[in-house]
């Protein structure tokens, strides 16, 4: 079959334009729950709560209809004389045998209870002094460290009680083009001992993932992926493709042309 002169030129850039494409598509490593189908459903059965650690610090205040009968149950800092400030309550720490020493019942062990958990607690051991009280708990120093190929590592705090490991990613300014999100390790830390669990961010059954919320003081480390290398240094190679695929255009072109 006879090919014309310009059938042949067609041919060969389109060729040439698909090698382009190819060579300068995305990878699927960077895509996020690659198996997730189009308005799939998926039922968020999660009874994750998070648990009280050592060494935590945490802000507990009773309060009733009688602020003098609740006063006692409240810890603040004592301020200088003559100095008119507002008192500043004082967090209690978790110690090693996961107790907090509070006002008047003394120790109360805590660790490993919800904060809900705490707050029953601590209605039952007050019900002998206090009618009713409203027991507000937080923990104050719930951070999660990101650390490795993200755009921003770092330790950041957290407001609340519960967070996933996207919205730390997202704090960090996602994971960066060199890392792997298939291999994403959060080190978490039980009683002194410290705990390894790895998590796919690229299938949908991260989200069913032990380690999907994370608890305070986790650590996310995302590991590198083989190639390490920066978008930087990815956009100067898809440039050199370029340009050698129109070098490529032309000198095919031109061949053509002349038989």
């Amino acid at each position: 079959m006879y090919i014309s002169m310009h059938q042949k030129i067609k041919l060969a850039c389109c060729t040439a334009i698909t090698c382009l494409i190819i060579s300068c598509s995305p990878s699927k490593d960077v895509v996020y729950f690659q198996d997730a189908s189009q308005f799939e459903t998926l039922v968020d059965d999660n009874t994750f709560t998070t648990k009280f650690k050592v060494d935590d610090l945490v802000s507990i205040h009773v309060s009733t209809l009688d602020p003098e009968a609740s006063a006692p149950f409240n810890l603040f800092r004592g301020l200088e004389e003559g100095v008119a400030m507002r008192p500043e309550q004082v967090n209690y720490l978790v110690d090693k045998n996961g107790e907090i020493d509070f006002p008047v019942i003394g120790k109360v062990k805590i660790e490993g209870l919800s904060p809900s958990e705490t707050r029953e607690l601590l209605k039952d051991k007050l019900k002998d002094y206090l009618k009713d009280p409203i027991i507000n708990i937080r923990i104050r120093n719930f951070t999660v460290t990101v650390l490795g190929a993200v755009n921003r590592p770092g330790t950041y705090p957290i407001n609340g009680e519960q967070i996933t490991i996207l919205e730390a990613l997202g704090y960090a300014g996602d994971i960066s083009i060199k890392g792997r999100r298939d291999n994403v390790m959060v080190i978490r830390d039980f009683d002194g001992t410290k705990v390894y669990n790895r998590i796919d961010l690229n299938q949908k059954g991260a989200l069913k993932s032990p380690v999907y919320y994370l608890t305070q003081n986790d650590v996310v480390y995302v590991e590198p992926n083989k190639s390490g290398k920066s978008q930087s240094s990815l956009d100067q190679r898809a440039s050199i493709a370029i340009s050698i695929i129109s070098t490529l255009i032309t000198s095919t072109v031109i061949f053509l042309t002349r038989n």
